[in-house]
Formats: C-alpha cells, structure tokens, sequence
C-alpha cells in the first residue's frame, strides 16, 4: 500500500515538472515568434492552446491544494 502511494506521488511530481518545463518552454518560443512577428502562424497559435491546457491544470492542482 505505501509503496503505491509513493509511486503515485512520485508519478504526480514528474507530471508537475514536466507541465511546468513545457509550460515554460513554450512560453519562450511565443516570445521569439511574438518578436518575429509571427503571432498569426500556426505555431504560435498551437502555443497559445497548450499554455491555456497548462495553466488549467496548474489552476486545479492549486485548486486542490496540491500546489502553493
């Protein structure tokens, strides 16, 4: 029993790493296309709908408390 809450927490941190390298990430190219001017591309738009998908899951997981 404890070592399958430890895997689900373990699995739970990666989850929030990964969401919030990419999260950033992105945010990043946005700028470089932003400067470009390329706000208008597919890329940047493709972007734009990750960045919402992230920051929704950030919202739940403070949502729950389970982030600050």
């Amino acid at each position: 029993m404890l070592g399958e809450i430890m895997e689900r927490l373990e699995a739970f941190e990666k989850m929030l790493s990964d969401v919030r390298k990419q999260s950033d990430y992105e945010i990043a190219q946005m700028e470089k296309l932003k400067t470009a001017g390329k706000e208008k591309s597919a890329t940047y738009r493709q972007y734009f709908g990750n960045r919402m998908l992230y920051k929704w899951i950030l919202e739940k997981y403070k949502e729950y408390g389970l982030i600050e």
